[in-house]
């Protein structure tokens, strides 16, 4: 691996101003990615995964912006670029691959003329020549008799077929870093299973990074190496996904591992995470997970909890090793 990573995101801040008040979707989040590696972000639904996806490649839905922070991409700030740079780095240098498929393609546009749309414009290719590299990325992703499948519409293909032809899109470009906002939630599980496992490939075979956002454990435990937890609009922990799963820092990371529904371990009940995330208009002062924790104490409602770093790890908690120890004594059953 590089001594550099391929992204570093530092403390982005991204704000959504409307009529009810400023939601601060996206607060003080830190990661980064190395290069060829894979790092899964993982929260509940509205914790501002997908919004600090889309905030990396300038994306985001109007009236939302960032207010604060870096992304920088092989060196360079994509947080303050203009528009060009920023055209000029989605498609060729970073890919993007969104949830639902048939929102992502053009309905009335042939798919292999999408995917050949980028080596066209972007990359210089000629007709042929493009439409050679549409044909061969159709085959890499594993669709059968790709020349055929160049002149179907989005709506002949089935959902799986669908998905595979945005990876071949995203992958047109020959980007150095993939991002993928939750690609396979609207699969059945067998069609999950089967993007997954191309995703993996793809990544050991072109060395390409990629940032996986999903509410899944298990697809975050199949998938990546890297783990970035995020709570109501901030990283509240980051690690390997083997010391996270076996050592939980965050009571919401904890929360979230026991959650999860075991066949190997005899439950009366599921265990859950009580109460509710907050509204991040107006999001709780000190740590914004402590109207939920278990572990909550005085300190923690006052001012600003910093993301502590561990030595390969960090964590946004005052009490991290309460909550680590609490870990040790109830193992949680792997999700892998």
């Amino acid at each position: 691996m590089s001594e550099t990573p391929i992204l570093e995101v530092r403390d982005l801040r991204v704000e959504i101003p409307l009529t009810r008040g400023t939601v601060h979707a996206v607060q003080s989040a830190s990661f980064t990615v190395e290069a060829g590696q894979a790092l899964g972000l993982v929260g509940e639904s509205g914790c501002g995964k997908s919004m600090t996806l889309r905030a990396i490649l300038g994306l985001l839905p109007h009236p939302g912006h960032i207010t604060g922070g870096e992304v920088r991409f092989e060196g360079d700030d994509l947080a303050n670029a203009d528009p060009k740079r920023l055209r000029d780095v989605r498609g060729a240098r970073i890919g993007i691959i969104f949830q639902e498929p048939m929102t992502a393609l053009n309905p009335v546009m042939r798919v292999g003329d999408q995917i050949a749309e980028t080596p066209l414009v972007r990359l210089g290719y000629g007709r042929r020549r493009a439409r050679e590299r549409a044909v061969e990325l159709m085959r890499l992703v594993g669709i059968a008799d790709p020349a055929r499948r160049y002149e179907a519409f989005p709506h002949e293909l089935s959902g799986g077929m669908r998905q595979r032809i945005v990876i071949a899109i995203a992958l047109s470009g020959e980007p150095k870093l993939l991002l993928c906002d939750e690609p396979t939630t609207a699969l059945d599980v067998t069609i999950q299973d089967q993007i997954l496992k191309l995703l993996a490939s793809l990544r050991e075979q072109l060395g390409v990074s990629v940032v996986f956002v999903s509410h899944d454990l298990a697809v975050i435990a199949q998938t990546c190496q890297q783990l970035a937890v995020m709570y109501a609009g901030q990283v509240i922990e980051t690690g390997t996904v083997d010391a996270v799963f076996r050592e939980a820092r965050h009571p919401y990371t904890l929360g979230l591992l026991r959650s999860v529904p075991s066949f190997d371990a005899v439950r009366k009940h599921l265990s859950s995470i009580p109460g509710s995330p907050p509204d991040l208009a107006s999001p709780p002062h000190g740590c914004r997970f402590h109207p939920r924790c278990g572990f909550v104490r005085e300190n923690c409602t006052t001012g600003p909890i910093p993301l502590l770093e561990l030595g390969g790890r960090s964590v946004r908690c005052l009490y991290h090793e309460d909550c680590a120890a609490d870990a040790r004594r109830t193992p949680v059953v792997a999700v892998a």
